[in-house]
C-alpha cells in the first residue's frame, strides 16, 4: 500500500520456454546461429546436443525468454522450433522489503517470505487436459469423452505494508548501521490496534529479481521472524506488565534499590547510572533500566522471594499471555519458535527466571516481542501479527481481511494503561526525551544484550545487540516500532541507546509527520 493505494510491489510477466522437436528440425546450424544471436543469455547448457539428437522428440533450447525475443524467434521460421509461454515474478521495487516478499525461482517455486509462505494461494492451479494425443502429445480430438480441468488464477494479494514506511524505514535503518559501524539489522513497524505490520526491513538485504547474484543464503533469511535472540532490556515493560497484572505489585509501589541482589548463588547488578540506597518506583525501573527492579518485582510475585511460585506466575505470563515460544503464524516462510525453559525444567531456575526478567535465559523473534508488546500497551489484545491485509479484485477494488484477535486479555485494561504510561514517563524523564515533539505521547525502552561467543560458549566481553521498543504517538498508539543492531563495532556496552535507539527516534518523529497525528498535550 501506498497510504491507502494498492501499489504493487510484485508482478507477473510473460516469458517463453524455447524447445525443439529435432525430429524435426532440417537446418540445426541456422538454429544454432539464431538462437545465440537472439537468445545467448537463456540457453541452456546442452542446448545444441539435444537439438541435434534426432532420437529425441522434444528438448529444452531456452528458458525466461522475453516476449520481444519470442517475437524474433517466431520471424526466423524455424522448422522444428516451438515456443511455450509462462509467467515469471518482477519486482519493479527492486530491494524493497525483499526479505518478507521472498522471490520465486525459476521453476516457479516460491523461495522465502510470503512466495514460499503462501505459494499456494499465489500460484494458482494448472488447468488439465485429458484425452488421446500423438506421440509429441499434441491432442487428436476434443470430445465428450476428454476429461478437462480449467486453469485457476492466483490470489491477488494486498500486502499491510505501507510503501513509504517500508521505504524510511530501509533507509534509516542503513544510515544507523553505518553510524553504529554495524553491518546487520532490522526494524519492524506495526499497528497496534490490528496487528498489522507496516514495515518489516532488514540489512543487509537483495534484489529478487537477481536472486542468483546472491553468495551467501543467510541473506534471504527474514530475521525479524527467523532469528530468536536474548533481548535484553526491553523485555522488563512486559515484566512489570506481568506483575502489575498478577497483583504482585501495585503502580504505587516503591522498593529500596541497593544496586545488587542475590538470587540463590548469583549476584544480579544494575548495568547503567541508578539511584542506589533510594526508594525506587515502579516506573524507575523502567527509566534507570533496573535488574534489581524486575528481580524485585519476580520476587513479589513469589510473595517475597525468586521460588516455584514466581516461576510459575511468570511462565505464564512469558508463554500463556505473551506467547513467547510459540510461532506467531505470521505469512512468512521460516519462522522461528524461539525458546523459553518451563519453570520446572533443568537446574539454576530460580537464576535463569531472574535473568529472563531482564531479557536473558531466553530466546524469542522481534515479531513474538513486538506482538506481546503491542498487547500490553493497546488495552490487552493480541493480534494476530500479520501481512495479508485482503486481496484485489479484478475491478481493482480491495476486499479487506478482518483483523484476527488471538487473545483479549493479555493484560486487564487498567493494567495496560498504566504500564502504558509508566514506558511513557521512562522514555519522557530518561535520556531519550530530549528527541521526541512536543505534545505527543511517545513511550520506550532499550535493551542490550550480550551474544554468546561461538568459540568459548561463553557470553563475549565485547559483542552485543542493541534493541530499542516503543510507541507513538498518542493515548491510543498506532505504531509500534521495534529496532535490533546486531553486530556494533562500537562496542559501548549500551548499543540499545547508541545504536538501536538513534533509529527508533529518527523514524517515530517521521511516523508522525507522516501519519499526521495531532498533538494531544
Amino acid at each position: 500500500m501506498d497510504g491507502d493505494e494498492p501499489v504493487p510491489l510484485v508482478l507477473n510477466e510473460s516469458v517463453f520456454t524455447v524447445f525443439a522437436d529435432p525430429s524435426q528440425v532440417t537446418h540445426p546450424d541456422k538454429i544454432v546461429s539464431s538462437l545465440r544471436k537472439i537468445a545467448g543469455g537463456n540457453l541452456v547448457d546442452s542446448f545444441e546436443t539435444g537439438l541435434r539428437d534426432k532420437k529425441l522428440q522434444y528438448t529444452v533450447l531456452a528458458k525466461q525468454v522475453t516476449r520481444s525475443q519470442a517475437e524474433l524467434i517466431k520471424k526466423e521460421d524455424l522448422a522444428g522450433i516451438g515456443l511455450q509461454e509462462a509467467s515469471r515474478r518482477v519486482y519493479p521495487e527492486s530491494t524493497l522489503a525483499a526479505h518478507l516478499l521472498g522471490y520465486v525461482d525459476a521453476d516457479g517455486n516460491g523461495q522465502y517470505g510470503v512466495e514460499n509462505a503462501l505459494q499456494n494461494r499465489l500460484a494458482g492451479k494448472v488447468g488439465m487436459l485429458q484425452t488421446v494425443t500423438d506421440v509429441r502429445r499434441i491432442p487428436l480430438t476434443i470430445g465428450n469423452n476428454d476429461v478437462r480441468v480449467p486453469a485457476k488464477n492466483g490470489d491477488d494479494l494486498v500486502l499491510t505494508i505501507d510503501r513509504n514506511i517500508q521505504a524510511h524505514a530501509e533507509r534509516l535503518l542503513k544510515e544507523g548501521l553505518v553510524k553504529s559501524k554495524a553491518t546487520k539489522g532490522s526494524v519492524l513497524v506495526m499497528d497496534p490496534r490490528d496487528g498489522s505490520v507496516l514495515a518489516m526491513a532488514n540489512m543487509p538485504t537483495y534484489d529478487p529479481s537477481k536472486y542468483t547474484e546472491v553468495s551467501d543464503y543467510a541473506v534471504f533469511q527474514n530475521g525479524v521472524v527467523s532469528t530468536p535472540y536474548e533481548n535484553g532490556s526491553v523485555i522488563k515493560t512486559l515484566t512489570m506488565g506481568a506483575a502489575l497484572d498478577s497483583g504482585a505489585i501495585g503502580y504505587n509501589d516503591t522498593f529500596n534499590n541497593t544496586g545488587v541482589v542475590r538470587v540463590d548463588d548469583s549476584t544480579i547488578r544494575n548495568v547503567e547510572e541508578d539511584p542506589v540506597n533510594s526508594a525506587a518506583t515502579m516506573t524507575d525501573i523502567l527509566r534507570y533500566s533496573l535488574n534489581t527492579g524486575v528481580v524485585y518485582a519476580l520476587e513479589q510475585m513469589g510473595g517475597g522471594s525468586v521460588n516455584k511460585q514466581a516461576r510459575d506466575t511468570l511462565y505464564h505470563y512469558f508463554y500463556d499471555q505473551y506467547r513467547f515460544g510459540k510461532k506467531t503464524g505470521i505469512e512468512q516462510a521460516g519462522e522461528a519458535a524461539g525458546t523459553i525453559i518451563g519453570p520446572d525444567e533443568g537446574y539454576g531456575l530460580n537464576v535463569r527466571y531472574a535473568n529472563m526478567t531482564f531479557g536473558q535465559g531466553m530466546d524469542i523473534t522481534m515479531i513474538q516481542a513486538a506482538s506481546a508488546f503491542s498487547a500490553s500497551i493497546n488495552g490487552g489484545t493480541f493480534y494476530q501479527p500479520h501481512l495479508i491485509g485482503g486481496t484485489l479484485g479484478s475491478d481493482g477494488s480491495v476486499k479487506k481481511t478482518n483483523p484476527a484477535v488471538i487473545a483479549s486479555n493479555v493484560l486487564r485494561p487498567e493494567i495496560s494503561a498504566q504500564l502504558k504510561e509508566m514506558i511513557y514517563q521512562g522514555r519522557k524523564q530518561g535520556f531519550f526525551g530530549r528527541y521526541d515533539k512536543d505534545g505527543y505521547v511517545v513511550g520506550g525502552k532499550t535493551g542490550t544484550s550480550q551474544v554468546i561467543d561461538a568459540k568459548t560458549g561463553k557470553y563475549s566481553d565485547q559483542d552485543s545487540i542493541g534493541t530499542y521498543i516503543g510507541f507513538g504517538a498518542t493515548d491510543t498508539p498506532s505504531y509500534v516500532i521495534m529496532v535490533k543492531v546486531d553486530d556494533s563495532q562500537s562496542h559501548t556496552g549500551y548499543e540499545g541507546t547508541t545504536a538501536a535507539g538513534p533509529i527508533f527516534n529518527d523514524l517515530s518523529n517521521w511516523m508522525i509527520d507522516y501519519l499526521q497525528i495531532q498533538p494531544t498535550q
